[in-house]
């Protein structure tokens, strides 16, 4: 079968939760099945960027681990300082 073929997944919500969102669709003329697909895709495409976020963290400490390779907080500043003024300069080098 193919991926894109949706399949039904049952979800259990608390009486009131289930009200609200009740409530919610017929304000957006939209269904509460609509909203729940709409809230799971924007909540995992949310995730999925924090995770990248955090991985690429996790791959930037561990290669200053290996390296050392840095540059320091003055000097960022300063690169940024002049970015900011509008100056088109290098980035500081890194030291170890």
């Amino acid at each position: 079968m193919s991926s894109t073929v949706s399949r039904p997944v049952a979800v259990k919500l608390a009486p009131l939760t289930r009200e609200r969102l009740k409530r919610l669709a017929d304000a957006k003329h939209r269904t509460p099945h609509w909203l729940m697909r709409e809230a799971i895709e924007q909540y995992v495409d949310q995730e999925e960027k924090r995770e990248a976020f955090r991985q690429d963290g996790t791959r930037a400490w561990e290669a200053y681990r290996a390296s050392g390779l840095h540059v320091t907080h003055v000097e960022a500043d300063a690169w940024l300082e002049q970015l900011e003024a509008g100056n088109d300069v290098e980035p500081p080098e890194c030291q170890v």
